[in-house]
């Protein structure tokens, strides 16, 4: 069994400033909320967070950077985040832009143990500069190294008490991968079970990636909602 905490302030009780954090989600889809507001409300400072996104105005991790807790924020999408917008104009705000693909591949790697690897995205733009090139059967690609966190925060829709995960459609997006690329993985999930009532043939990350689990009710809010006229 894993640690299960019984609150999401005792989730979070070992993020300290300075720590470099990924968190799981795609937009708002899959993101965990509560252990998001729990550290809101610790007021941990000088965080590098890597995630997709920066989430939006008054959620998700748009609650961090109104607090001013986010020294660095490494992405692929800054999306309709204001806040975040007048951060990076103000220079408040330190940001790494990263094509999504490479960003996700960044962190895959780091959580299989590849220090690097090349791809062609990017080569000819600013996100080549500095960084080393090399041509493979004719074709010119770039060298990028692998992410790895202190913390990585995942939100899942099913865990059991070993720490096994399943995520449910679009929330598994980035989750997985940011599982396994964390030194300790902080599982927020919607419900938990006891050891051996998840099927093993539909597991999605293996309890070997997760340190401490909790359960929550999430609220689940829509970024852009789009209905019928």
């Amino acid at each position: 069994m894993k640690k299960i905490c019984t609150s999401f302030k005792e989730a979070v009780a070992d993020i300290q400033d300075g720590a470099t954090l990924m968190v799981g989600g795609f937009g708002l889809c899959g993101i965990p909320e509560n252990l998001i507001l729990a550290l809101a409300e610790k007021g941990v400072k000088d965080l590098t967070v890597i995630s997709n996104n920066c989430g939006i105005d008054e959620w998700g991790l748009g609650l961090l950077l109104n607090n001013k807790q986010i020294k660095k924020m490494i992405g692929s999408y800054v999306g309709e985040n204001k806040e975040f917008e007048r951060q990076v104009l103000t220079g408040e705000l330190e940001v790494e832009l990263t094509p999504q693909g490479t960003l996700a591949e960044k962190i895959r790697a780091g959580g299989a143990g590849i220090p690097a690897f090349y791809t062609p995205a990017g080569v000819g733009t600013p996100i080549a500069e500095g960084k080393e090139t090399k041509i493979f059967n004719g074709r010119e690609y770039l060298l990028e190294e692998a992410l790895t966190a202190d913390f990585s925060l995942v939100r899942a829709w099913k865990g059991d008490k070993m720490g096994n995960l399943v995520y449910h459609k679009t929330a598994r997006n980035f989750n997985p991968m940011i599982a396994a690329a964390g030194k300790v993985t902080i599982a927020e999930v919607e419900t938990l079970y006891e050891i051996g009532e998840l099927d093993a043939n539909f597991i999605h990350t293996p309890s070997i990636y997760v340190q401490a689990i909790i359960e929550g009710v999430q609220e689940k809010r829509i970024e852009r909602l789009t209905v019928n006229k």
